[in-house]
């Protein structure tokens, strides 16, 4: 074979070297991305069989349910089976989403407080005596007008008083008499009518003066009965019973609460000592403590007759709200330790237990108590139409915000965006995530998003589906 034959033949092998090396190099790199595209479509169908429906297949690419709004679908990433136990461990509550009105605010400490020379009075001794029965215990309720001590007087002054009503209404007995003698004689002119005018005369001075003794007996503390008993039976008066006071308002139902018994059986006591302290709760203060920033807010709110909420702190338990109050009035100065100035907010309180025991003896007990730390909601916004949700509704991990939908026996997570969020409600922005008459549950969202997280293994990639 000529040399120039055998160079036409290595060069032609090391050609076809090189277009099989190329050859199986294009192989290669598009058997790799066959793989990359066809792999989670076999996944999908090796989980879900081929069913040739496009939808299907889109919904999976995304991690969406592709039989959304009320549909059966769900895609199990972001939906949770509960069961009826499971439904009831977590006190699960389901309602509708509805647009209302919202009030941005903001929270101010507060306290609850009596109201200064109301909720607090003193049962004390009209006169000096000794005391001889006690009728309340400390911490049982009276009613006003109720018996509350019984005291033997010994009060030099009335028992003057008394007698000298005794010698008035004696005397004036005498006169009346000496009076219908001489207008028998006067008549028949043997006596001058000179001395029947003088007698009329000192009869109208006496009763005059039992007006006023009357007056000074009532003084004392006597009633008008005791009076009359004294005035019209000789009956003279040794003791005096103490009764709970009558409220300033006349209010018929109102309830007091012995706070404190301030004297013992057999005691001596002096005229206006005190006996008893007696709290009426039916309506207390909130007194809250705004710094200079909060002013304005307070002030615009009283202004505007915003309603006011405020949150009791009750630790383990869902918050005590009081709603729609209003700001009574805002302190004058400003409280010189603290640098805060106070101000007050109405609050009706309401009887939570009322009984009475075997010995006649009543106890209640009010829901609000002097004292107790709550939270004062002060409007500074108001928003017409949003979507407003219970805290429980919207669970919260990381960056992203959720709310469950049901869906037959699982619960499907949907995304939200939150606008505003405080310690008792969120507003969650109307942009399609979920709209008005869309059932959710108002409750335990937070266990329901902790136990997706757990069937998942961990972590939940918001992404998760995706392809980029």
């Amino acid at each position: 074979m000529s040399q120039a034959l055998q160079g036409r033949q290595l060069s032609w092998r090391r050609s076809l070297r090189w277009t099989y090396a190329a050859v199986v190099a294009i192989a290669l790199i598009a058997a790799v991305a066959l793989q990359s595209f066809w792999a989670p479509q076999a996944k999908r169908w090796l989980l879900g069989g081929a069913s040739g429906d496009p939808s299907r297949e889109h919904a999976d690419e995304h991690g969406h349910s592709g039989h959304d709004h009320g549909h059966a679908g769900h895609d199990e990433s972001n939906s949770i089976e509960l069961s009826e136990q499971g439904r009831r461990n977590i006190g699960l509550q389901i309602a509708k989403v509805q647009l209302s009105d919202f009030q941005k605010s903001v929270n101010i400490p507060g306290i609850v407080v009596e109201k200064p020379g109301q909720s607090v009075v003193q049962a004390t001794a009209p006169l000096t005596g000794i005391v001889t029965r006690i009728h309340v215990a400390e911490g049982a309720a009276v009613v006003p007008g109720e018996p509350l001590f019984d005291i033997r007087l010994t009060h030099e002054e009335l028992v003057q008083s008394q007698a000298d009503v005794l010698k008035t209404v004696e005397e004036l007995r005498v006169l009346d008499k000496e009076i219908q003698r001489l207008e028998a004689v006067t008549a028949d002119g043997a006596v001058p009518r000179k001395s029947l005018l003088e007698r009329q005369y000192e009869q109208q001075k006496l009763e005059a003066n039992l007006k006023s003794q009357r007056q000074a007996l009532r003084l004392h503390g006597l009633s008008d009965e005791q009076v009359r008993g004294i005035i019209d039976e000789g009956r003279l008066v040794s003791e005096m019973t103490v009764r709970a006071p009558q409220l300033s308002d006349g209010e018929e139902k109102a309830v007091y609460q012995v706070n404190d018994v301030l004297v013992s059986q057999g005691q001596n006591v002096e005229a206006g000592a005190p006996l008893a302290l007696l709290a009426n709760h039916a309506e207390l203060l909130v007194e809250g403590n705004a710094f200079e920033s909060d002013l304005p807010t307070v002030a615009k709110a009283s202004r505007e007759n915003w309603p006011i909420t405020v949150r009791l702190r009750v630790d383990g338990e869902n918050p005590q709200l009081v709603q729609n109050l209003s700001v009574l009035y805002i302190a004058g100065k400003v409280d010189p330790s603290s640098r805060t100035l106070h101000f007050y907010v109405s609050l009706p309180n309401e009887l939570l237990r009322d009984v009475t025991t075997s010995d006649g003896r009543r106890f209640v007990t009010w829901r609000f108590r002097p004292g107790q730390r709550v939270e004062i909601q002060v409007p500074v916004e108001a928003w017409k139409d949003r979507i407003v949700l219970p805290l429980a509704a919207v669970a919260q991990d990381g960056v992203e915000n959720y709310v469950f939908i049901p869906n037959g026996d699982h619960f499907d997570r949907r995304p939200v965006h939150v606008e505003y969020r405080d310690t008792i409600s969120v507003v969650v922005a109307n942009d399609g995530s979920i709209f008005p008459g869309t059932p959710i549950a108002i409750s335990g969202a937070q266990q329901l998003q902790m136990a997706l997280k757990n069937k998942s293994g961990g972590a939940i990639d918001p992404h998760a589906g995706h392809n980029h």
